[in-house]
């Protein structure tokens, strides 16, 4: 069972899941960084570039924090390409001290989805270095469908200074984080029954093939498999 609320957070939301069943659930890329808890420990669900498999008898309840992309390697202190397709522990980017008092907090709160919230924002306050504004403007841009080198000229970077500052907010260049948006928006259509060649259409895709290669390259399911899914809960 999942479910979610908006946090205190700016741009964020907290969620919780209990996996039902013994199947492998699946995450699908979608740009965000989670803090999690799970079983007393926090661990960090990096960028993923391909959908990421729980394994198959994972049990007891989760929380989690979703940040908007770009926003959770400020607070962590942590650049994102280091945890690309990771889930990582805290106590392994952390140092020990901090992580344990980290762990502390969480675990003590009345529940730990609460307990991470607190856990964040109390990074937010204390963050030395803070979210570049410019990121919302390259997310907004991307999602939108517009290209990567226009959406540098009209930010005033160079291709390459897109390109690392992507790395160290996104976990991988601005042409993976287009793709991934991209694919967000498609499933969003998809889902809601809109047909696939439509769908292709309306979200930036060549033609309907397109689409369905691009769903089985980042998902590792066809788009009509995916739909009809019942992965469990989002860890």
């Amino acid at each position: 069972m999942y479910s979610e609320r908006a946090s205190r957070l700016p741009d964020a939301v907290v969620w919780t899941s209990t996996p039902a069943g013994a199947g492998a659930g699946r995450v699908l890329p979608d740009g965000c960084m989670d803090l999690l808890w799970h079983d007393g420990r926090l661990l960090v669900a990096g960028p993923d570039t391909r959908a990421h498999l729980i394994e198959a008898g994972t049990s007891g309840p989760w929380a989690g924090i979703r940040f908007h992309p770009g926003t959770l390697p400020a607070l962590l202190g942590v650049p994102a390409h280091e945890v690309r397709d990771q889930r990582p522990d805290l106590a392994d980017l952390w140092p020990t001290a901090e992580a344990r008092r980290a762990t502390t907090l969480v675990n003590a709160a009345a529940d730990p989805a609460r307990g991470l919230e607190d856990l964040a924002l109390r990074r937010a306050a204390e963050a030395a270095t803070l979210p570049d504004p410019v990121l919302r403007q390259v997310v907004a841009a991307l999602d939108a469908g517009r290209p990567v080198a226009e959406t540098a000229d009209e930010l005033g970077l160079s291709a390459r200074q897109l390109h690392r500052r992507s790395l160290t907010a996104f976990g991988y260049g601005p042409k993976t984080l287009a793709r991934v948006l991209r694919l967000t928006r498609a499933l969003a259509l998809a889902r809601r029954g809109t047909p696939y060649a439509e769908t292709a259409t309306r979200t930036g895709y060549a033609d309907q093939a397109h689409l369905s290669r691009d769903v089985r390259d980042l998902t590792g399911l066809p788009l009509s498999r995916l739909l009809a899914a019942d992965d469990g809960g989002l860890v």
